[in-house]
C-alpha cells in the first residue's frame, strides 16, 4: 500500500533482544545511521535512537515497501525474534511509549526522555528530520513530559545506575566497601550518586578525562578520588564493587585487568559492553550486565502499574490527535495542490477570455468582475465534490485516493497546451483538464 509520508520503524530492544544483539544493531551512532538510511531509495526522512537498552530507527517514505527495504540494513545479523517492526501508526505509538518510559527497562525512568531529545537533535543535524518526523518526535517528547507531570510514573523509580547499586547491595555488604565507578557521563554520575546513599566508605571515579571524573567525585559526600582509565588494573584490585558506564566502543576491562582482584562484583551497564564477558571466568570475579537488572526493574514495574495505565491513556489520547492531524495534512496537501493548479488554469483562461472580449470592445470594471466571478464560481463548484471526497478519504485512511489526487494535480499538469500536431489521438490539449476534447474554455465568446 502507498501512504504519502508514511513512517516505518524497527527496534532491537531489551524486552526481546540480548545486550549483544542491541549492540549489533544500528551501526556507528545516530548520525551515521541516519545518513545511511537517507541514502536508501525512497527515504525522505530518518530518525535513530540508540541507548543502553535499545537501538531503533524510523524512516519516512511514500511507499511502505521502500521503508521496509531501507530498514533491512539496520539489523541484518540480529535474529528475527529480537527485531520488532512497526507500521505508521505503530511507529507513532511506540515513540510515545518510549519517551514516556513505558518501554524502558526501568519503567518510567527519566533518562530516556533526554535521550530521545538528544537523538532528535542528532538526527536533525544529519538532515533526517522533516515535517513528518518533526511532528512525530516532538509529539513523543510532549507525551513523555505529560507522563511525568500528570502521573507518578517516575515516582521512586530507579535509574540503571541506582538499579546497579541495588544489585550490588544484594551481592556484597557495602558497609565500608570501596566502590569504583568507571565513566563520568550521565549513567556514571547517577551510579555515583546512588552509591553516595549507601554505607560505602570510598568511591573512586575513573574516566579517560580525569577532570570530568573530578567533577563527579566532587558532587558526592562520600570520600571520593579519581583515576585515569590506565590505572584501572590497580584500582579494581582493591575494589569490592565496580560499576562501568562508559561510551567506549571497545571493552575497557579485560580479564587480565582483574589479575589482582579478589571478591569483586562488576556490574556493566554500558552499551556496548565495557567488560569483556570472559572476565567472569577469573576466580573471585562476578560480572553482571544489563540483562541481570531485569529482576530489580521488574519489582519497580509492579509498583508502577497503576501509573502506567494512566500514561497509556495519555498515549491513546495523543495518538488520536496526531493521527487526525496527519490525516488533515495529507488531505490538505492534495486539496491545496488541486486548488493551486486550478487557479493557474483559471488565471490563464480568464486572461485569454479578457483579451478576446477586449478585442470586441472596451470592457467595464463590472464586466471584468462578472467574468472573474464566473471563473471563480466554476472552479469552486467543480472542486467542491473532490474536496469533500479527499477529506473523507483521509478520514478512512484511503491513501490511494489521496495519492492519485496528488499525481493528477502535480505542478506540471497545467503546463501550456501543446500545439495541434503534438496532441494525442482524440485527447484534450495536454495540461488543460477542465477543457473539452475540442476547443479550450471561453472560445465560444469569440462570436
Amino acid at each position: 500500500m502507498n501512504e504519502p509520508g508514511a513512517i516505518t520503524g524497527v527496534s532491537v530492544a531489551h524486552d526481546a533482544a540480548t545486550v549483544d544483539e542491541i549492540e549489533a544493531a544500528g551501526g556507528d551512532g545516530v548520525r551515521a545511521t541516519v545518513s545511511d538510511l537517507l541514502a536508501r531509495e525512497g527515504v525522505e526522512e530518518a530518525f535513530a535512537l540508540q541507548t543502553c537498552n535499545r537501538s531503533e530507527a524510523f524512516v519516512v517514505t511514500d511507499h511502505t515497501g521502500d521503508g521496509h527495504a531501507a530498514l533491512d540494513s539496520f539489523a541484518p545479523t540480529v535474529r528475527g525474534g529480537a527485531v520488532q517492526r512497526f507500521d505508521h501508526e505503530g511507529s507513532l505509538r511506540h515513540l510515545m511509549c518510549v519517551a514516556a518510559g513505558l518501554e524502558s527497562l526501568v519503567l518510567g525512568e527519566d533518562q530516556i526522555i533526554g535521550q530521545v531529545r538528544d537523538a532528535y537533535e542528532e538526527s536533525r543535524a544529519a538532515g533526517g528530520v522533516g515535517p513528518v518526523l518533526e511532528d512525530a518526535v516532538t509529539k513523543a517528547i510532549h507525551v513523555g513530559e505529560r507522563a511525568r507531570t500528570e502521573t507518578s510514573i517516575n515516582e521512586g523509580v530507579v535509574s540503571l545506575g541506582s538499579a546497579a547499586v541495588r544489585l550490588a547491595a544484594g551481592e556484597v555488604d557495602l558497609t565500608d566497601a570501596t566502590a569504583v565507578v568507571v565513566g563520568a557521563g550521565e549513567m556514571g554520575t547517577l551510579a555515583a550518586r546512588s552509591l553516595d546513599d549507601t554505607p560505602v566508605s570510598t568511591i573512586v571515579v575513573a574516566n579517560r578525562t580525569v577532570p570530568h571524573a573530578a567533577f563527579v567525585a566532587e558532587a558526592v559526600e562520600t570520600t571520593a578520588s579519581v583515576a585515569h582509565l590506565d590505572e584501572l588494573p590497580t584500582v579494581v584490585a582493591t575494589a569490592d564493587v565496580v560499576i562501568t558506564a562508559t561510551g567506549s566502543s571497545d571493552p575497557i576491562l579485560e580479564p587480565a585487568d582483574f589479575a589482582d582482584a579478589t571478591d569483586v562484583v562488576c556490574i556493566d551497564i554500558a552499551q556496548p559492553r565495557d567488560v569483556d564477558p570472559a572476565a567472569a571466568n577469573r576466580s573471585g570475579v562476578t560480572v553482571f550486565d544489563i540483562d541481570a537488572l531485569e529482576d530489580i526493574t521488574h519489582r519497580t514495574r509492579e509498583r508502577r502499574e497503576t501509573a502506567a495505565r494512566e500514561v497509556e491513556s495519555i498515549v491513546d489520547e495523543e495518538l488520536d490527535r496526531i493521527l487526525r492531524s496527519y490525516k488533515r495534512k495529507r488531505a490538505d496537501d492534495a486539496i491545496s495542490m488541486m486548488y493551486a493548479s486550478a487557479d493557474r488554469v483559471k488565471a490563464r483562461e480568464v486572461d485569454r477570455a479578457m483579451t478576446k472580449l477586449e478585442a470586441q470592445g472596451d470592457l467595464t470594471d463590472a464586466q471584468r468582475e462578472t467574468v472573474q466571478s464566473l471563473a471563480d464560481a466554476l472552479v469552486g463548484q467543480l472542486l467542491a465534490a473532490p474536496t469533500h471526497s479527499l477529506r473523507d478519504a483521509a478520514g478512512e485512511d484511503d491513501w490511494e485516493t489521496i495519492r492519485t489526487a496528488l499525481e493528477l494535480f502535480d505542478p506540471e499538469f497545467d503546463a501550456p497546451p501543446e500545439t495541434p500536431g503534438e496532441r494525442g489521438e482524440g485527447g484534450p490539449p495536454a495540461g488543460v483538464p477542465f477543457a473539452s476534447a475540442g476547443d479550450p474554455p471561453f472560445d465560444e465568446l469569440d462570436d
